[in-house]
């Protein structure tokens, strides 16, 4: 049975991320995405070949130009969001944008005062929330599986300063901290959700002399939370799964630790939990090392558990904004969070200039 087309889409900009997102949206039944736009005639060749039906389009303007195009994604580089977003909302076309939104908050709020006039939806595209490394570590957070947490780690590592295509280039909105950090700075709000009271950020140019390619944040919650963040593209180790994600999450009833994007690791716990250190150890739970309070643990001590089941893949991002599209749910992703996400940035800039923590909320 054929199934009626209630969204029509195109994408703007058909590189690594837009193959993918033409890919992911012709999967959907009710969705079709029937126009690709590229400056590159070679990419805008690829999109034919990749898909007969599709039309390609060299010109922004000329795409949205054309009434039966109601929905966009653009996946252009950094730089180019903010216009294209404004563009795209005075044509009347719904806008998911990648992410980073804009290179700052003034940009994104001229961007959100474009859309609300035009009375189309906008979205970005921070899918890396239904990553399933990081629903593990939410679901510890917030199911207290390690009781009160104190502190969350998230790192990300990788060799040779690896960075693609427009990424190394400044001017085009480069950077790791534009490109992975926001994600990592996304999750880590999109978890804890107290008041964030303030930020110290290390930002290097490690390989990379034009853009960042390290940083270490320290995100300090209401709720005593302290979330560490280090991504790092020439951060080596021969340790297994090294050049993959990082996740510990420590509370005062256990730890949880996991590698891997599809993680592993598990919760642990030890055999006898100390409400309060005494004066006195029982010589039987003692570390065996070259102190007593730090060392290899006695025998039995160490419990572990598994990590928790989650069931999630970033194809649920479309799945929840198409039910908002119809109505039928809200938004996961909203621009106040996104809005909140850029100043974070903006802050962590700021801090990593003069070296000194930032006072946040």
């Amino acid at each position: 049975m054929q199934v009626s087309i209630m969204f029509k889409f195109a994408v703007i900009g058909y590189g690594f991320i837009g193959r993918r997102h033409v890919n992911t949206l012709k999967s959907f039944d009710g969705v079709d995405c029937v126009a690709v736009c590229d400056i590159d005639p070679v990419r805008r060749e690829e999109a034919k070949k990749a898909h007969s039906d599709i039309e390609t389009y060299a010109s922004a303007d000329e795409l949205f130009a054309k009434a039966d195009i109601d929905s966009v994604i653009i996946s252009a580089n950094n730089n180019q969001h903010h216009d294209l977003v404004i563009k795209a909302a005075r044509a009347g076309k719904h806008i998911i944008c990648e992410k980073p939104v804009a290179l700052s908050v003034r940009e994104l709020d001229e961007m959100i005062e474009e859309v609300r006039q035009a009375g189309v939806t906008f979205t970005v595209h921070q899918q890396r929330r239904f990553d399933k490394d990081f629903q593990t570590a939410k679901a510890c957070y917030d199911q207290h599986l390690v009781g009160d947490v104190y502190t969350i780690q998230s790192k990300l590592f990788g060799y040779n300063g690896n960075m693609h295509d427009w990424h190394v280039y400044k001017a085009e909105g480069g950077g790791m901290l534009y490109d992975w950090g926001v994600h990592l700075i996304d999750q880590a709000l999109y978890l804890d959700k107290s008041r964030l009271v303030s930020v110290y950020a290390d930002v290097r140019n490690v390989i990379n002399k034009e853009v960042d390619d390290y940083f270490k944040i320290l995100l300090s919650f209401e709720d005593g939370v302290t979330f560490e963040i280090e991504l790092g593209t020439y951060f080596l180790s021969d340790r297994k799964n090294w050049f993959e994600r990082h996740w510990f999450v420590g509370g005062n009833k256990g730890s949880m630790h996991a590698d891997k994007f599809n993680p592993e690791g598990s919760i642990v716990r030890t055999a006898h939990l100390l409400e309060n250190v005494a004066g006195e150890q029982d010589k039987s739970t003692a570390s065996y090392g070259p102190t007593r309070s730090f060392g290899i643990p006695a025998p039995g001590l160490i419990k572990t558990e598994p990590l928790p089941e989650v069931h999630t893949e970033q194809r649920d991002y479309f799945v929840n904004y198409f039910k908002a599209r119809r109505g039928e749910a809200d938004f996961v992703v909203t621009i106040p969070q996104v809005r909140r996400v850029l100043a974070v940035m903006e802050a962590i800039r700021k801090s990593a200039a003069t070296k000194r923590s930032i006072d946040f909320e």
